[in-house]
């Protein structure tokens, strides 16, 4: 990502935990100086102090980014600190679960250009993906720039309307936390047929971040791989007949899943 724009004018950031530090450590190792960046934080960590970056200081007066990064229970006391940069001339970011753009535009006014994310946990490795969508004010290049900074935790996405978040929401959002369950139950399933716990948990990690790996960096689809390690009448088939059938099986419950997701990410948004 060029940097230019922000060495120039700085980056403020409101907010910088686990995510947000998992940002900045990708935009500093992309070659952004630590003198552009100006951190709001409460309780900084021992490692941002360390970058080199200004932590609670005096901030520039036109910022090209303010990326909002606090929790959505903060929202009301924080965003009043920085409502001065509202009106266009800088860009603001949130990376905040659940804060829609409709209030962003009201706590800085008219004209602000407004590029609202959904990133997941797993950006926390660098992993993540992220959906981005952006208000009426906010152009391609301000597109561009969000994706571009936000490329630093994972992949990035664009939606075509505010509402399709709810959407990643159920899918992206909460995905991770269906895996990590799916985890436990593949080690409880193997441990019920005699592995050794400790075993059966790391086969089951294992197995899931590999076949994860090996979906992204395939050519073929998934339901192409699935094909291709499923020998007729042999063991992975016997499995599948159980986890693809049509009424009790996994796509019913998946939908089912990210539905009730989806609908309760509907009802938060009001």
């Amino acid at each position: 990502m060029n940097f230019d724009e922000i060495s120039n004018r700085g980056l403020v950031m409101l907010g910088c935990g686990k995510m947000g530090s998992a940002m900045l450590e990708g935009w500093l190792k992309g070659g952004l100086a630590p003198s552009a960046v100006h951190v709001i934080d409460p309780h900084p960590s021992d490692w941002l102090r360390a970058q080199g970056v200004s932590v609670n200081g005096p901030l520039p007066a036109d910022p090209a980014v303010l990326m909002v990064a606090v929790k959505p229970q903060m929202m009301g006391d924080a965003l009043p600190r920085v409502a001065g940069f509202g009106g266009g001339g800088t860009l603001v970011l949130s990376v905040a679960a659940g804060t829609p753009i409709a209030a962003f535009e009201a706590v800085f006014g008219p004209g602000t250009r407004v590029v609202r994310s959904m990133p997941n946990t797993p950006a926390a490795v660098g992993k993540g993906i992220t959906a981005i969508v952006g208000n009426e004010d906010a152009g391609t290049g301000d597109l561009d720039m969000a994706e571009g900074l936000l490329s630093a935790i994972g992949q990035v996405v664009r939606l075509q309307s505010e509402d399709q978040i709810d959407a990643v929401t159920g899918v992206s959002g909460s995905g991770p936390a269906y895996v990590f369950y799916m985890i436990d139950a593949l080690a409880a399933a193997g441990e019920a047929e005699g592995l050794p716990p400790e075993m059966a948990m790391q086969l089951a990690k294992a197995t899931v971040a590999g076949a994860g790996v090996l979906a992204e960096a395939a050519v073929e689809t998934p339901e192409q791989l699935r094909i291709n390690v499923t020998s007729p009448n042999g063991t992975t088939q016997a499995g599948l007949s159980v986890l693809m059938d049509e009424a009790t099986g996994l796509a019913p419950l998946m939908r089912a899943t990210v539905k009730a997701a989806t609908d309760r990410s509907r009802e938060l948004r009001g």
